[in-house]
Formats: structure tokens, sequence, C-alpha cells
């Protein structure tokens, strides 16, 4: 290869990788590689030389899925990027061709650090598990929550923690459905139920809201459907003593804690076998008992 010829390779792949820099920092990591296949994959045998090398910097930059064709020399300037990526993401904002949509898994639960730990963050709480086990960061704000997005292997998710408090969850869940354009039937909702039995698991296709105001507030702001998942978290029926709004928002004992483990493991397998192989196999394993379920019943 030339010099000429090498310095033009290198200045393409430069472009690409400015490319995905701009869409990944402005609309986040789906949008970005689906705009580097596509810039990549118009290929000519002019980064034939270059591929590997651009390849590797992908990699180091997390675009792991990215798949690495050859492409042409362009002259595409920032702007030109961004304008790119925004078409990208509105494509994904309205459901582009072929787009597959992102299931929309949302926590719900109180913000702040005094709620922090306490029944009735319990949803916030499955949230955060899961974000952690799939590597997705729940930081970015949009429609008054916090937002997360990513894979479970490789099917899209959102991950979202509504900032509205519990009792209008609606107002953000509406919303984000609304804007996303998700499938109701891809529309889960985690939340704490005070009429199972603590630590166990209930998953639902639909249902009505049950007493339970957050979920109201979601069937609202959601023209009364009813038909939307939900995984529901027992927490236990208050003592005598207590009235139910105090127990909600008192925090988890450290035994309590411990026995939530195994709780928070078992949703979090639930998650990834409803994205992976469907809702009906995902209900069969949390409302199946397990076996000491069994054997106390």
């Amino acid at each position: 290869m030339s010099a000429q010829l090498a310095q033009t390779s290198w200045r393409a792949v430069f472009l690409a990788l400015r490319c995905g820099q701009v869409a990944f920092v402005q609309f986040g990591a789906p949008v970005a590689m689906r705009l580097l296949s596509g810039v990549l994959a118009s290929s000519s045998a002019l980064l034939s030389g270059a591929v590997g090398s651009a390849s590797a910097a992908f990699d180091r930059l997390g675009f792991s899925r990215v798949s690495f064709g050859r492409a042409n020399p362009s002259s595409m300037t920032a702007s030109a990027c961004e304008a790119s990526a925004s078409s990208s993401a509105a494509a994904d904002a309205n459901g582009g061709a072929g787009a597959q949509k992102p299931w929309l898994f949302v926590g719900l639960g109180n913000p702040g650090r005094m709620y922090k730990g306490t029944r009735h963050n319990v949803g916030f709480d499955i949230i955060d598990a899961i974000a952690e086990a799939e590597g997705i960061s729940v930081s970015s704000k949009q429609f008054k929550a916090i937002v997360g997005k990513g894979l479970i292997g490789d099917v899209p998710v959102m991950l979202a923690k509504p900032q509205t408090y519990m009792n209008a969850s609606g107002e953000s869940v509406g919303q984000l459905v609304s804007y996303f354009k998700i499938p109701l039937n891809q529309l889960v909702v985690i939340y704490d139920d005070l009429d199972l039995p603590f630590a166990k698991l209930r998953q639902l296709p639909k249902g009505g809201h049950g007493g339970h105001n957050g979920m109201r507030s979601i069937i609202d702001h959601l023209k009364q459907s009813r038909k939307f998942p939900r995984l529901r978290i027992g927490i236990g029926r208050p003592p005598e003593e207590m009235g139910a709004i105090n127990f909600v928002l008192q925090s988890f004992s450290k035994k309590e804690k411990e026995e939530l483990e195994a709780t928070f493991q078992r949703s979090l397998e639930a998650v990834r076998i409803m994205v992976r192989e469907g809702f009906n196999k995902s209900a069969t394993f949390v409302n199946t008992p397990l076996p000491l379920e069994m054997l106390n019943r």
C-alpha cells in the first residue's frame, strides 16, 4: 500500500471511530453499534490493510458486537456524524425497519437516601441486581426516571427506576412506553407485594393494581390497560400493632436481607429466561414451587 493510500485509509478509520464516539456519548451503545455497522459495511478494498487495527480499537471502546467490513474513505465531519447518529437514534425511537423492540423492566420505589433499602423499594433493588449482573449502567435521566440500556444475551433491554415517588410512577412509565414504542407485553413492572409471603415471587402476564398505588398510577397512564406483565416480590404482612404505611417504609433486617439474596438471584434468572425464551417459560420457572416450598405445604 502506498503512503498516500495508507494515509487515506487511516483517515477513514479515524472518522469512523469519531462517528462511533459521538453516537456512543449522545445516544448510547446500541445506536453507536448500528451506525458503525452501516458505515463499515459500505466496504471497498481501500481499508483492507487497516481493518485489523480498527477492529482492535473498537474492541477497546467496548463495541465487541460490531462486525467490521471494509469501508470507503469519508470526508464526514463531526457534525455529519452527529446527524447520522441522530437519525439512527430516531429510528430507535420510531421503530426503524427491522429494529427489535427492547424489553422495558421497571422497578418501583421511592427516590432518595431515606427510602433506600426499605420494603417499598424492593423493585429498585431488583433493577440494581439485574444491572450489576448484566453490566448495564443505570445512570441516564429520561422521562422522570433513571434509565439504563444494554443487552441480555443478544436481546436489547431497558432498565428503569421512576423518580416520581411511588404513587406517581405512571407519569414516568407512560412516557417511556410511548416514546420508545414498547409493546405492552414487553413492559415488565417489578414491585413489592404485601399479600405475598416474605421473599416469595409471583409472575403474571396481566392483572389489576391489587391496591398498590404505584401500579394504580401505571394503569391510569396506560389508558387503563392492565395487559402488561408484572413480577411481584412478597414482603409479608405487618405486625398487628403496625400500620401498612409504616411497614412498607421500614428497612429490612439483616436476616431478611440474607433471605432476599436468593430471591434476587431467582428474579435475575427469571428475567434472563423471559427475554431469551419467552414469558411463559419464565412464569413457569417463577411460579413453580421450589422443593422446600412444596415440603412446607
